[in-house]
């Protein structure tokens, strides 16, 4: 994997000074003005001493002579998305990691990364942004180069060296208590970092400090993610600029899923949940999560899926805007069983699902088994997104069908024993028993006492019932 890092340093501070004309060679933005807090500052107010999270009144009280902005998340947004929209001529697979850092994949690119980097700073040149961007195997060492250096190219085989001399402040989710404790121990950079051994450190920094272990080694596992496609419902489509119609709605959803689908077809991926945010004309907003049994790339699947997930909603306002991202994404090809098997289409299941979760609005589960001593305690419900992938012939089928119990709601019934042994369920006679099986538990729960019994009445039925103390209960049925 080839990754283009395009980051834009102190991004909403640049956007904010833009939008206020501010020219300062000192300047502080912050989350609001009354009681306020900095999120984002230069290099000039840093050397004035103010930072990061500090109040209002202390960072101006550090640098007095710094021009004091308040971030527009609106304008920032508007900002960050066009500077998407122009990377796109340079690759189409772009992850929105955050505002200000973007990674664009290269896969099937022509030119050399030098061609690569020229054109994302032709792309991003009327933007008039500070810049930096490099090119690495991954994540991590994409972004580390940009701090290396504008331009830098990590080749492979490298990685470990290209961010073995920056400092530790590179690495995601560190805290500064952290950072004092390994400068204490002597590390100052991701080189130092990098030679200590994996499973002391892990063990005495915490689960992060493995993440970070492998990032001093150039290693990072992050998926690549491409980012949510929108399309805006516009008046040159359907006249008014909204969808009120059901089959104008699918007609852009249509849309949205065929990019989707040519971005996993660049990557070899398929997607195993697809992300569908609604935006209506009243401002209403919208998430659906649309689980995919069996992970897909196949473009009807996914507009089928979609679609499903899609009609039961009802909206009180025309729709404005729909948001379409691939998540889960898995690797490409689809997996098929070497034998026949008479199991059911994962496909048509997660259809059908799809559309009972969108008319009831509840969502499917299935029961998990767990050990347990309590009949009522050897299971538990999950979500359940369609049937396993299974391998199997059909000689592995059993002969016959093995019954399955199914609970029913306890209650009280006469049985007569005759012998130690269940004769007479109410009415009707026992003809066959199986039992009985104690169950003795008192650890962390009530005491729990009780004798189990499987008991074949003369009608055919088959019940599983038990006593407890003196009295006798019905707990299932087998079918």
């Amino acid at each position: 994997m080839t990754l283009l890092c395009v980051t834009v340093p102190t991004f909403r501070l640049q956007v904010a000074m833009q939008t206020y004309g501010v020219e300062a060679c000192s300047a502080i933005l912050a989350d609001k003005r009354d009681r306020g807090h900095v999120i984002e500052l230069n290099d000039a107010a840093k050397r004035s001493g103010a930072r990061t999270g500090m109040t209002l009144v202390a960072a101006q009280a550090a640098a007095s002579d710094a021009a004091l902005l308040v971030h527009d998340p609106v304008r920032s947004g508007d900002v960050w998305r066009d500077v998407l929209d122009a990377l796109d001529t340079v690759s189409p697979l772009i992850d929105d990691t955050a505002e200000g850092v973007a990674y664009l994949h290269m896969v099937g690119a022509a030119g050399t990364p030098q061609d690569w980097i020229a054109n994302a700073r032709a792309a991003l040149e009327p933007f008039a942004l500070p810049l930096r961007i490099a090119v690495g195997s991954n994540k991590f060492v994409a972004r580390a180069a940009a701090f290396v250096g504008d331009g830098v190219v990590c080749a492979p085989g490298k990685e470990r060296a290209t961010v073995a001399p920056l400092p530790l402040e590179v690495l995601p989710d560190t805290d500064p208590q952290v950072l004092e404790r390994l400068e204490l121990l002597g590390i100052r950079t991701l080189g130092e970092l990098a030679k200590l051994p994996h499973g002391p450190f892990v063990r005495r920094f915490g689960s992060r400090a493995a993440r970070w272990h492998r990032h001093a080694q150039g290693v990072d596992m992050t998926p690549f993610l491409p980012r949510a496609h929108e399309i805006s419902i516009e008046a040159s489509t359907y006249g008014d600029g909204t969808a009120e119609t059901e089959e104008q709605v699918y007609f852009a959803l249509r849309v949205l899923v065929g990019r989707v689908q040519e971005d996993l077809s660049h990557l070899g991926k398929r997607a195993g949940a697809l992300q569908l945010r609604i935006e209506c004309d009243n401002g209403e907003a919208r998430e659906l999560t649309i689980h995919i049994a069996t992970p897909t790339s196949a473009p009807q699947m996914l507009f089928d899926l979609a679609k499903a997930k899609v009609e039961g909603q009802t909206f009180e306002s025309p729709i404005a805007g729909l948001r379409l991202q691939a998540c889960r994404l898995e690797e490409g090809g689809a997996p098929t069983t070497l034998f026949a098997s008479n199991g059911a289409d994962p496909a048509a299941v997660a259809l059908a699902l799809a559309r009972l979760e969108s008319a009831f609005g509840v969502q499917p589960v299935a029961a998990k088994l767990q050990p347990a001593h309590a009949l009522e305690a050897q299971f538990a419900y999950e979500r359940f997104d369609g049937p396993p992938e299974r391998v199997r012939s059909e000689s592995a089928l059993p002969a016959a069908p093995i019954p399955q119990m199914r609970l029913l709601h306890v209650k009280e019934i006469p049985v007569q024993m005759v012998r130690n042994a269940p004769a007479f369920v109410g009415a009707q006679a026992v003809v066959d028993f199986a039992g009985p099986w104690r169950i003795d538990e008192q650890w962390f729960q009530t005491p729990l006492r009780r004798d189990e019994y499987d008991v074949l009445l003369d009608d055919g039925a088959l019940y599983r019932i038990f006593k407890q103390g003196e009295r006798w209960y019905l707990r299932g049925a087998y079918d």
